[in-house]
C-alpha cells in the first residue's frame, strides 16, 4: 500500500476549506441566537425574561442603565449589534475558509504500516543524531494524529525528538474496507499490540508509552495487557470516569446518537461531520466565540497563522467507524462502562487498580473537552500514580504557547527518568544509571530536575 506521507498534491489554487464543520449548524445556532434578541428585550425590559439565579442580579443593573432610553433608539441599537456581529462572523468566517496557509510539514517515514494504520519515526528526521529512548504516541481514534505535530515550530513530537527521545506516532489514518469492521478490540488486541511490537523491536527494550486524549484510554488498555513491553505510561487528558462531571449530558450524547449509529451501521463508519455536530453539544457558541476573535488578527500575523493552522486540524476529522463509535458513545457515555469497571477489550475488563508500571497522568485543569474530574479518576485508580496539571486546555497543552514549560518539559524530565537504562549487573562495571541526552539536561529539563537525577546518577 503506497504511504500517504509520500503522495504529492496536485497543482492548482486549493479550493475553499469546508470548516469550521458543519458550517451550517454553527452558522445557524450564531445568526438564530443572535436574531432571538429582539425577542427577549422587551422581556429583559419588563422584568420577565426567565434567567439563571447567578445574572439576575446582571439583568437587573442592565434595566437600570437603560432606563430612560427611548424603545426605538434602544431597538434601533440593538439592530445595529445583531447585523454587526453577523457581518463580521461571516466575514471572518470567508477569511478563514480562504487564507493561504496550508500545512507543510512533511510527515516522517513509516517504520511499519498495516492497513491505513503507520508508524511513524520522529527519530529519523535527524539520523545523525544518537538515538535515544524510544517512546510509543498514542492519539485518538476520532481526530488526526498531526495536533501532536501541527506546524513548523510548534510540534510536540518534533521538540521531543530534539529533546534526545526517539518518538514513535501511531498514525492511524482514515478507516478502510478492513477497518470499517474494527471494535476496540481489533484496535487494541490487534493492530496497537503490533504496533507496540514493532517499537519494542527497534528498541530492543521495553519502551515508554504516551496516550493522548481517547488514545489514552488505547494506551492504558494496552499497558494493562503487554505490561512487560511497557517501562513506563503517561496518560494525558484521558477521559475516565464519563459521569464524573456533567452526567447529563453524557447521557444526552448517547441518546441522540442511537439514530446516527443505526445508519452508521449500514456505512460501517460515524462520519466527521456527524462526529464534529457532538463535539459542537460540549460548546455550542465556541465557533462565534473564536472566529469574532480572529477578526480582530492581524492578517499575517502569527496569531492569526496559529489561528489557521489549528482550525484546520480541527476540521480535519476522520469517521470512526461504526462498532467504535457504538462502543463509545453508549458503552463509555451513556453506561460509564470505564468509570465503572467494565469496559472489556478481548473479553477481559481494563483495570486500572491492576497495573504495575510508572504512571504519570496529566489533567490539563482547563480542560473543556475531558472535564478534569474525569481524567482525574485515574490518579487514584492506579498505584502509585503521579499527577500533573498545567493550567492548560486540553488543546492548548498541545499546541500552546505555554503549553512546553508547563507540559512538555515535565513530562520529557519523567519520561527520562523513567526509560533510564537499569544498573548494570556486578561484573559489568558501573552501577550508576545512564546519563540523560545531554539535549535534554541542558535545555529542556527544569535545574531542580536535572541536579537531582545527576545526583542519583553519580551514587
Amino acid at each position: 500500500m503506497p504511504d500517504p506521507a509520500k503522495e504529492v498534491e496536485s497543482p492548482g489554487r486549493p479550493p475553499a476549506r469546508l470548516g469550521p464543520r458543519p458550517l451550517g449548524l454553527h452558522l445557524t445556532t450564531a445568526v438564530m441566537t443572535w436574531l432571538s434578541s429582539r425577542a427577549a428585550l422587551p422581556l429583559l425590559m419588563s422584568g420577565s425574561l426567565p434567567l439563571k439565579p447567578a445574572l439576575v442580579p446582571e439583568a437587573a443593573a442592565l434595566r437600570q442603565d437603560l432606563d430612560g432610553v427611548e424603545p426605538e433608539v434602544l431597538s434601533a441599537a440593538l439592530e445595529r449589534e445583531i447585523r454587526g456581529r453577523i457581518e463580521l462572523y461571516l466575514a471572518s468566517l470567508e477569511r478563514y475558509r480562504h487564507h493561504p496557509y496550508r500545512r507543510s510539514l512533511v510527515d516522517p517515514p513509516a517504520l511499519w504500516c498495516e492497513g491505513t494504520t503507520y508508524l511513524r519515526d520522529y527519530g529519523a528526521l535527524r539520523p545523525r543524531a544518537p538515538k535515544g529512548p524510544v517512546v510509543l504516541f498514542v492519539p485518538s481514534l476520532v481526530n488526526r494524529g498531526y495536533i501532536l505535530d501541527l506546524a513548523e515550530g510548534n510540534s510536540f513530537l518534533r521538540w521531543f525528538a530534539q529533546a534526545g527521545f526517539r518518538p514513535l506516532l501511531v498514525d492511524w489514518g482514515r478507516p478502510g474496507p478492513a477497518e470499517r469492521g474494527f471494535d476496540l478490540t481489533a484496535y487494541i488486541a490487534g493492530r496497537l499490540e503490533r504496533a507496540l511490537d514493532a517499537a519494542v523491536e527497534l528498541a530492543g527494550a521495553p519502551v515508554g508509552l504516551v496516550g493522548y486524549c481517547m488514545g489514552g484510554n488505547l494506551a492504558l488498555a494496552l499497558a494493562s495487557r503487554r505490561p512487560k513491553a511497557v517501562k513506563a505510561l503517561a496518560l494525558l487528558a484521558t477521559p475516565w470516569d464519563f459521569h464524573a462531571d456533567r452526567p447529563e449530558l453524557a447521557r444526552v450524547i448517547a441518546a441522540g446518537s442511537a439514530p446516527l449509529l443505526a445508519v452508521a451501521d449500514r456505512l460501517g463508519e460515524l462520519s466527521t461531520d456527524v462526529l464534529q455536530a457532538l463535539f459542537f453539544l460540549l460548546d455550542p457558541y465556541l465557533a462565534p466565540r473564536k472566529f469574532l476573535r480572529f477578526a480582530g488578527f492581524a492578517p499575517g500575523s502569527a496569531r492569526e497563522l496559529a489561528f489557521v493552522a489549528l482550525e484546520d486540524w480541527l476540521n480535519d476529522g476522520v469517521p470512526l467507524a461504526a462498532k467504535v463509535a457504538r462502543e463509545c458513545l453508549e458503552g463509555w457515555y451513556g453506561e460509564n462502562t470505564p468509570g465503572r469497571g467494565e469496559w472489556c477489550v478481548a473479553g477481559e475488563p481494563v483495570e486500572p487498580r491492576k497495573l504495575r508500571r510508572p504512571t504519570l497522568v496529566i489533567v490539563p485543569a482547563q480542560d473543556r473537552i475531558v472535564p478534569p474530574p474525569s481524567a482525574e479518576a485515574l490518579v487514584g485508580l492506579i498505584p502509585g500514580a503521579e499527577r500533573l496539571q498545567p493550567s492548560l486546555g486540553h488543546i492548548g497543552m498541545m499546541v500552546s504557547a505555554a503549553a512546553e514549560a508547563a507540559a512538555w518539559r515535565p513530562l520529557a524530565a519523567w519520561l527520562a527518568g523513567k526509560l533510564r537504562a537499569p544498573p548494570r549487573r556486578k561484573g559489568q562495571g558501573s552501577h550508576a544509571p545512564a546519563a540523560l541526552p545531554s539535549q535534554v539536561q541542558q535545555t529542556y529539563l527544569p535545574s531542580q530536575v536535572q541536579q537531582t537525577y545527576n545526583s542519583k546518577a553519580r551514587k
